[in-house]
């Protein structure tokens, strides 16, 4: 490996272990201004999510933040901030339910009709920011809220008996008619619970995206937009294209996100079905540089962090302080970021000094000599 790259690779690394460090460091002080042990409850949460059922359970959480992570990835690698995949993954979750529970095929036919339809749908919704913003110039921040705010409405008002909704058999909750077995993917048996299915498919979707963004011309020419849009379109790139085309993407992305819980867990959505993921999904790409090796690190260690709450809670400390962990990564992961991108820019300026003034030196060397 070139020395170039390895100090890319450091300086990349570095960025969200200082965030971590420095996270913990902060919420040690909250505890122990609050007459609490920081080291105790530390060692309360990791003793506790290294147990086995806690790494099933962290794993399988995993799986749905890191679909999450990707998705908003892909808006963050076109400098699109898409904060709409919350709504996205909602919309396509519950569209891609209620069709799963009106039909009865083979599993090996319905399961892929689910998943399509979840990614189709997905990509619909995030389609119409990605319009908004090249023929109105609509951002896409504001577009996406308004959009998150409309596919809760349009959910709770299909969601009703007579329309899409059906009540189980106490009369008392209401959900889309539940999956037939044929629709229930498959499971990594382990005690005391299963490891999802789907964490295959997560897998798969990390590997698409390495290699779509860093192995082929699409890849490159949504980089490039991502970095300059003037100089992408000066170089023949159709830059509104691109900005729907990667909304289109990061949409159908989201639309995976509920399938883990979809077709592993609830089998079914109703209101238990999990909200607020792709949110979650921003601070897990921030934590994770938009890599998805890192973003599944980012992953893994938010579950850790939710397992470890619980515990918590039961050891008489405040859940809550899960949540200033959480808060104080993102804010640490932007500043770090920053910090350790000019530590870097000024190593390279150095640098590209040092080497000019070498040459300056044999040049002038060879002209005494001459």
């Amino acid at each position: 490996m070139k020395k170039f790259d390895k100090e890319r690779l450091l300086l990349g690394i570095a960025a969200p272990l200082l965030a971590i460090v420095v996270a913990f460091l902060v919420t040690a002080l909250v505890l122990a201004a609050t007459g609490k042990q920081p080291f105790e409850a530390f060692g309360i949460m990791f003793d506790y999510g290294v147990k086995s059922d806690s790494q099933v359970y962290i794993l399988n959480k995993a799986t749905t933040y890191y679909l999450a992570g990707l998705a908003v990835a892909i808006g963050f690698r076109m400098n699109l901030f898409n904060i709409g995949v919350d709504g996205q993954y909602r919309l396509a979750a519950f569209f891609a339910a209620a069709l799963g529970g009106a039909l009865t095929l083979p599993g090996v036919l319905q399961i892929p009709l689910i998943i399509i339809t979840a990614m189709i749908v997905g990509a619909m919704w995030a389609g119409i920011a990605g319009l908004l913003k090249v023929t109105r110039g609509v951002s896409e921040v504001v577009s996406t809220i308004m959009l998150n705010a409309i596919a809760t409405a349009i959910i709770g008002y299909l969601i009703q008996v007579g329309r899409l909704g059906h009540l189980d058999e106490a009369g008392t909750e209401i959900s889309t008619k539940p999956l037939p077995e044929s629709s229930h993917f498959f499971e990594f048996p382990t005690t005391p619970t299963p490891i999802y299915g789907f964490i295959v498919v997560a897998v798969i979707a990390g590997i698409a995206y390495w290699f779509t963004l860093s192995r082929t011309r699409f890849g490159f020419d949504l980089r490039t937009v991502g970095h300059s849009g003037s100089a992408a379109e000066a170089s023949g790139v159709n830059v509104k294209k691109m900005v729907v085309t990667s909304m289109l993407i990061s949409g159908g992305m989201a639309g995976l996100i509920g399938m883990p819980t979809l077709l592993n867990e609830s089998f079914e959505y109703g209101g238990g079905f999990p909200v607020g993921i792709g949110f979650t999904g921003i601070a897990i790409a921030l934590l994770g540089r938009n890599h998805p090796v890192g973003i599944a690190l980012g992953a893994l260690l938010w579950a850790f962090l939710e397992r470890g709450s619980g515990k918590l809670e039961f050891e008489d400390y405040d859940k809550e302080i899960v949540g200033v962990i959480q808060g104080v990564i993102v804010l640490c992961v932007v500043i770090a970021y920053e910090v350790v991108r000019r530590y870097g820019l000024k190593r390279q300026q150095r640098q590209v000094g040092e080497k000019l003034a070498a040459q300056a030196r044999k040049t002038e060397q060879k002209e005494v000599s001459a």
